[in-house]
């Protein structure tokens, strides 16, 4: 277009739209007595030129609940990152303004939020892939060192250790067998060369969802088919006789899976320690074959999630309490690990567990079972649920990138 200049018109224009830019424009033309049409043909002119962006919406906050301000100054090493970091800054909904400034701190910027906890939880969301970076580039450097060939995590060292980065899910409460992540933690490792490898399912479903008098049915006839039966195991003592049994029987379960790794020794005395002490010996189930051979064993343990948010994660002075009060009366169990013999795994085996578990769940007033984190490939397992209605409510993926050529 021709070159063009501003008039005082278009400032007139302007300064009514600063003031309500969604004001229409007849409005506009009506209060400095001129045409909607040279309205309409000047501001078109100035979002060519780009003088005019956009136009925005102004939001009352304190009606939407966002009551509190915070100013956060942030420093960075090199002046070059400021760029990057005002467009990182631009994704977080919280922040309603980033300045460039000078002095000690390279950007300060505003957020809302609905009060301090909340603030904190989006201070963190503030990040610096330069940091990231750094880490893993000392990771590669130890793997390099090692001759490996590639590094993958977060990832413990067994099945039964922690793992994944949390991918959906960030609105749910996370449970004791897991962590919890900020969406920007993907997103470096994929900016930083790592791909998706493994990934993790986590499930619910509610109790009344089960079938008791199919389970019923269904078990009695296994028993009588097969000759299986219950361990009795009362107390924790009694638990613990056969916990070695177990983990052999936990090693010949998974083993096929991607990611096994043989339960240990000392794995072995620390889940004994760690583990035992803080699960009913009633939600311990244990099944033998007619020889007195263990072929299934199922953990499940009372949601701990809502008392260790209590506890803020120490014992002290309270936070015994929360756990110890959360052990007796819960609404919420979590399905920690479940194994059975593969002989036995296409035989309707785990209809003794939901049989006897209904009862046991129902005296106790539990209402929602969640399911740890299960490897997607794990079909097996998975459709020892599908007669529940089970929800996805979580996704989990280690990443993995080649550190050797």
């Amino acid at each position: 277009m021709a070159k063009y200049r501003l008039d005082e018109m278009d400032l007139k224009i302007l300064d009514i739209l600063i003031e309500d830019a969604r004001k229409p424009y007849i409005d506009v033309a009506k209060a400095l007595d001129i045409s909607s049409g040279t309205v309409n043909v000047r501001i078109r002119n100035m979002e060519e030129l780009g003088i005019i962006k956009s136009s925005a919406i102004s939001l009352d906050y304190e009606r939407m609940g966002y009551t509190f301000i915070a100013y956060v100054g942030i420093f960075l090493e090199r002046n070059h990152q400021a760029e990057y970091v005002l467009e990182q800054l631009e994704a977080i909904p919280f922040v309603t303004e980033a300045h460039i400034t000078s002095g000690k701190y390279n950007l300060f910027c505003k957020i809302r939020t609905k009060g301090v906890k909340h603030a904190k939880e989006v201070i963190y969301m503030i990040d610096d892939i330069q940091v990231t970076q750094a880490l893993l580039d000392k990771v590669a450097e130890k793997a390099r060192e090692y001759q490996l060939e590639y590094m993958e995590g977060p990832i413990g060292f067994s099945n039964m250790d922690k793992v994944g980065l949390l991918t959906e899910g960030y609105d749910h409460l996370s449970n004791m067998m897991t962590w919890y992540n900020y969406p920007y933690y993907n997103q470096h490792l994929e900016q930083l060369g790592f791909t998706k490898e493994k990934g993790f399912v986590e499930m619910e479903f509610l109790v009344k969802n089960s079938k008791p008098e199919i389970f019923k049915k269904t078990a009695e006839a296994i028993k009588k088919r097969y000759g299986v039966k219950f361990i009795d195991t009362p107390t924790t003592k009694e638990v613990l006789k056969h916990v070695d049994a177990m983990f052999d029987l936990y090693n010949e379960t998974y083993s096929k899976l991607a990611s096994y790794v043989p339960i240990s020794e000392r794995q072995r005395e620390y889940f004994k320690q760690k583990y035992i002490p803080f699960i009913n010996p009633e939600y311990i189930r244990f099944i033998e074959d007619k020889d007195g051979k263990l072929i299934c064993f199922a953990i499940v343990m009372p949601s701990f999630s809502k008392a260790l948010q209590k506890a803020k994660g120490k014992l002290l002075p309270w936070g015994w309490w929360y756990l110890l009060q959360s052990k007796r009366h819960h609404d919420t169990v979590e399905f920690y690990l479940i194994g059975v013999a593969p002989e036995y795994q296409s035989k309707g085996i785990p209809a003794l567990l939901f049989d006897y578990y209904y009862d046991i769940f129902t005296r106790n007033g539990v209402t929602h079972c969640v399911i740890t984190p299960e490897l997607e490939e794990n079909i097996a397992i998975q459709q020892l649920w599908k007669s529940f209605d089970p929800v996805i409510f979580a996704r989990r993926a280690t990443f993995k990138k080649q550190v050797r050529d």
